[in-house]
């Protein structure tokens, strides 16, 4: 209750009988009494209500984590998520739904989404194109529409990539020496070239490159779900309260037994060193994730999350093992950490 609404209601009770005393034949000192008490209430009143410190945001700082680690047993994930899933109560129609990560068991493409997760609400979906001994970025679009979202997001990072082809083909063709590391610096700038055109080849004709999502159901759903041809495991997770300060990792459908990033053939074995002339790409060298399952193709620049439903968003590329992925939200942005 607002203050100036607190003193009204002091003032509505305790003015008319001091009023009416005030004006009869009371006795005066009763009246200085009852006079100090409705002063001293309506003071304290105001000073509790003003003095009240602001309540802050308690979860700022905490992040959840949800999927698997880079070194992680697979099967051993799945099981563990198989039972976590059997043993989840099913709570009263008012104890609310359950946040979950949907893995699924092949790239599938935009349309092929809704059969296998049915009718239960989306978030967000992972992707990436599976690219034959390339690595390619891991994309996150957020999707609560299915599957209108999903075609819009791969519009988007066509687009995006797109962009990304012609600037590294730009800055490749700024290296103009002949030495060794020059020669390393222009086969990355062309590596990612390469990849970022195929990427946006794929993504423009609506690719089978979604591999997993997030969702929310009620426990009785979320088994029918699991239950569906295609899907490999869903992991719930009640822990989760705001999607902004949670990571998800799901594994990829073509790992099997430990969970690492995949190794791109057309890339130089070792980084060129950093004397090297010339713009370095930050991600051509393969690097590990929170989840080990994220890997990101070459980017120049880490690419922004745009406003609006459907819009696509990229997990920037990591320099290095040391560097983790930041946690993804549900509208787009990083949690606050």
């Amino acid at each position: 209750m607002r203050t100036g609404e607190l003193l009204r209601r002091l003032d509505q009770q305790c003015l008319p009988p001091l009023v009416r005393a005030l004006t009869g034949r009371g006795r005066p000192r009763l009246l200085g009494w009852v006079a100090f008490a409705s002063v001293g209430a309506v003071l304290l009143t105001a000073f509790w209500a003003t003095d009240r410190p602001p309540v802050g945001d308690r979860t700022v700082g905490e992040v959840t984590r949800v999927g698997l680690g880079e070194g992680d047993s697979i099967p051993s994930y799945l099981r563990a998520a198989g039972d976590e899933l059997a043993a989840l109560p099913d709570p009263a129609p008012a104890a609310g739904s359950t946040w979950a990560l949907v893995s699924l068991a092949e790239y599938l493409p935009p349309e092929r989404l809704a059969p296998v997760l049915g009718d239960v609400p989306v978030a967000v979906v992972f992707g990436r194109v599976p690219l034959p001994g390339r690595q390619t970025q891991i994309v996150r679009i957020p999707a609560p529409r299915v599957p209108e979202d999903v075609r819009a997001g791969m519009v988007e990072l066509a687009g995006r990539k797109e962009r990304e082809a012609a600037d590294y083909r730009a800055r490749g063709a700024e290296l103009t020496g002949d030495g060794p590391q020059e020669r390393e610096l222009r086969q990355l700038y062309q590596s990612g070239a390469e990849v970022a055109t195929a990427e946006a080849a794929a993504y423009r004709a609506g690719c089978s490159c979604v591999y997993a999502a997030v969702v929310r159901a009620e426990p009785a759903r979320l088994r029918t779900v699991a239950a569906r041809p295609g899907v490999r495991a869903v992991d719930p997770a009640p822990e989760v309260e705001r999607l902004d300060r949670t990571v998800f990792t799901p594994p990829l459908p073509e790992q099997e037994d430990q969970v690492r990033p995949p190794a791109d053939e057309q890339l130089p074995s070792a980084p060129p060193s950093p004397r090297s002339t010339g713009p370095v790409p930050t991600g051509p060298v393969p690097s590990g994730t929170p989840g080990g399952t994220v890997t990101s193709a070459p980017a120049p620049t880490a690419p922004s999350s745009p406003a609006g439903s459907g819009g696509a968003t990229t997990v920037a590329p990591q320099p290095s093992r040391s560097t983790p992925d930041g946690p993804i939200s549900g509208d787009g942005s990083e949690p606050t950490p």
